[in-house]
C-alpha cells in the first residue's frame, strides 16, 4: 500500500466517521441557536467556535459532511449506473450510429463547465439537496460513459474477447462478462475522483443558495454565510473551508492510491 493510499484512507475515514457518529450524537443540536454565545472562537464548550446565531460549529460540520457525503455519493451512483452500460454499448457498437449518438451527447455535455451545467439545472428544478443530486449525476454520465468506452475498445480486440466471439457469445453477453470485470478497478478509481468533485461540486451549489436548504447544514452554505464576517471571525469561513480542503485532498490521494495499487503495470515497476 502506496503513502497516498494510507494517507487518503485515513482522511476519508475520519469524514465518514464524522458523519456516521453525527447520527448518533452531535456536540449540541445543529438547529439550536444560542445568541449570547454567537462568534464564539474555538473554547473547552464549543470546541470550533459557534457561528453568528450561536450554533456550535462542531456539530454543524458533522452534519454537513453526511450532506455532502450524501450527495456527491448518489450523484455517483447515478452518474455509474448510467455512464457505464452507456459506454459499454458505444464501445461494443463501435462505429455505428449509437456509437455516434452516445458520444457526440457526451461531447455536448462537456461544452459547458460542469458547475455551470449543475446551477442551470438547479435553477430550472428548484434548489434542494435532491435537484443537486441530479445535477451532479447527469454531469457524471458522460465522464463514466467516455472513460467505460476508452478502456472497454482496448479489450474488444483481445484474443480472450475473440474466443468469446467465435463461441458465440451477444456483444452484450460479452461486455457483462469480459469487459466489465476488466475495467472495474479503473471504474473504482474514477469514482473515487468523481466522490471528490461531487463534494466540491455540492459546496458550490450550497454557496450560491442552490444546494441543501436550511435548516439541514452544508458546508458549502456556511462558507456563503461567513464571507461578511471574516474579518472579525475567520474561524467561520476557516473551519468549513478546512473540511472542504481535507475531504477532497483525502479523497484525491485515495484515488492516487488505489491507481497505483491496483494497476499492476505500475506495481511491476515499483518492483
Amino acid at each position: 500500500m502506496t503513502r497516498n493510499l494510507i494517507l487518503g484512507a485515513v482522511l476519508s475515514s475520519l469524514v465518514l466517521l464524522a458523519a456516521a457518529v453525527s447520527f448518533l450524537w452531535t456536540p449540541f443540536d445543529h438547529t439550536a441557536m444560542n445568541i449570547p454565545a454567537k462568534l464564539q472562537t474555538p473554547n473547552a464548550q464549543h470546541w470550533l467556535g459557534t457561528d453568528h446565531f450561536g450554533r456550535d460549529l462542531m456539530s454543524m460540520i458533522m452534519v454537513g459532511a453526511r450532506t455532502s457525503i450524501a450527495v456527491a455519493l448518489v450523484a455517483v451512483g447515478i452518474g455509474m449506473g448510467a455512464g457505464v452500460p452507456l459506454g459499454l454499448t458505444a464501445a461494443a457498437r463501435k462505429g455505428a450510429w449509437l456509437d455516434e449518438v452516445i458520444m457526440r451527447g457526451n461531447d455536448l455535455v462537456f461544452a459547458f463547465p460542469s458547475l455551470v451545467i449543475a446551477i442551470l439545472i438547479t435553477a430550472v428544478l428548484g434548489a434542494g439537496a435532491i435537484n443537486a443530486i441530479i445535477a451532479i449525476g447527469i454531469f457524471n454520465i458522460p465522464v463514466f460513459a467516455r472513460i467505460t468506452r476508452g478502456a472497454a475498445l482496448s479489450l474488444w480486440e483481445r484474443e480472450f474477447i475473440l474466443a468469446a466471439r467465435v463461441a458465440g457469445k451477444s456483444a452484450a453477453r460479452i461486455s457483462a462478462e469480459h469487459i466489465l470485470p476488466n475495467v472495474t478497478n479503473l471504474l473504482i478509481v474514477q469514482g473515487t475522483i468523481q466522490f471528490s468533485l461531487g463534494i466540491l461540486a455540492e459546496a458550490g451549489l450550497s454557496y450560491v443558495g442552490l444546494g441543501a436548504q436550511p435548516p439541514t447544514p452544508s458546508w458549502g452554505r456556511m462558507l456563503a454565510d461567513a464571507q461578511t464576517m471574516v474579518s472579525f471571525a475567520p474561524h467561520l469561513a476557516l473551519v468549513p473551508g478546512t473540511a472542504i480542503i481535507l475531504t477532497v485532498l483525502g479523497l484525491n490521494l485515495l484515488g492516487d492510491g488505489l491507481r497505483d495499487w491496483l494497476d499492476p503495470k505500475l506495481r511491476m515497476a515499483r518492483t
